[in-house]
């Protein structure tokens, strides 16, 4: 099998010692692996700089989808609405989640390159009192932007409503001061920039929002709160749980830890990012998101001008010499996306980059 890195928003490059660690076959009823799953919930409470008894832990068995659905269909009661602001695809699966779930909802849209409004957002608390809670994507993958939590947070919680974010590709890859912002649930996966591998969500809950959610749950599997309840014992899950990923994402979050936490592997993303979107604009490839809102997590990049191949074309040229991008996900222009997290470095950047160039002068 062909062996070549991930430029992707995840699943991600990973280190050999971390795949390494699901080699082992452990039993969920064993007390040690019940300790590794309450020291995993520990640590990534300290990452969210939260901690006990205000905050707590939730994971959750499947992608991240499943937690961000776990989510919205425990906390929203009948008698309850949410506002969902979208600029991408994954806040429109937001609202699919909502639909599919019968929940009472309204979706803010906003245009992919541009940040959803603290303002409009706030304008539309005052207009539909009726919404008690509203959620959005913190880094949203369809086109690489970052939106700004920090000023719709506070719009929210002035009006006294609960905040959920989708952090799925930005908890541990940019610093989020959960409690200090007021954000209620915030939702992330293994596999995205604490580096580990697909197979888990995990939900940081605000306690005392998460208990008041008990009895609302749409879905048996993807009740939050009972999964919170059976957990919180011991750190035994409801149902069995993928025991091989936990072990990686107990491992990885050590590398985390030894690499300097979330402030070294934020700048190392940055850094790629940085370096990735100069090298780009070299080769006359300019970035979708402006410089103010792009995020450091994945780009999209327009095609250049004038260019006579296809995306699967260009695919197969750079994945044949090492590296895996990602086809463009914005729906009103040609685009592709480059990631840059996982266990990717400065010397990736550059050679994809002249892989990029020499692609380029062979297809004119």
């Amino acid at each position: 099998m062909l062996n070549y890195k991930l430029l992707t928003p995840g699943p991600l490059t990973t280190t050999e010692t971390v795949k390494k660690e699901m080699m082992f076959d452990h039993c969920t009823w064993d007390d040690d692996y019940k300790k590794i799953t309450l020291s995993i919930r520990e640590k990534l409470l300290k990452l969210a700089h939260v901690s006990e008894p205000e905050y707590t832990v939730v994971l959750m068995q499947g992608s991240g989808t499943f937690g961000v659905e776990s989510v919205l269909t425990s906390v929203i009661g009948n008698d309850e609405k949410l506002l969902i602001c979208a600029n991408g695809a994954y806040g429109e699966r937001m609202a699919d989640i909502a639909e599919h779930a019968g929940l009472n909802y309204t979706v803010y849209n906003e245009h992919y390159e541009k940040v959803p409004s603290a303002e409009k957002v706030a304008e539309i608390l005052k207009e539909d009192p009726a919404i008690t809670h509203v959620s959005m994507v913190h880094s949203e993958m369809t086109s690489g932007i970052l939106n700004d939590i920090a000023s719709v947070a506070k719009v929210v919680k002035d009006a006294g409503k609960t905040f959920i974010v989708d952090a799925m590709s930005s908890f541990g890859g940019v610093d989020i001061q959960v409690g200090e912002l007021g954000i209620d649930f915030i939702i992330s996966s293994a596999n995205k920039c604490t580096q580990g591998v697909p197979g888990f969500s995990f939900i940081i809950c605000n306690r005392e929002k998460l208990i008041a959610s008990k009895g609302k749950a749409r879905s048996l599997s993807l009740d939050l709160y009972d999964q919170w309840e059976t957990m919180d014992k011991d750190g035994k899950w409801r149902f069995t749980s993928p025991t091989h990923v936990v072990l990686a994402f107990a491992q990885a979050l050590k590398e985390m830890e030894e690499e300097g936490g979330i402030p070294a592997r934020s700048k190392r993303y940055a850094d790629n990012n940085k370096l990735l979107i100069e090298k780009m604009a070299e080769m006359g490839i300019r970035p979708y998101i402006d410089n103010e809102h792009q995020g450091p997590i994945i780009t999209t990049f327009f095609y250049p001008e004038n260019h006579h191949f296809s995306f699967q074309e260009m695919y197969k040229y750079i994945k044949d010499r090492g590296y895996a991008i990602y086809p463009g996900k914005v729906t009103d222009a040609d685009t592709f996306r480059i990631g840059n997290i996982g266990e990717i470095y400065k010397e990736d950047i550059e050679k994809l980059c002249s892989i990029v160039a020499e692609f380029l002068a062979q297809s004119k």
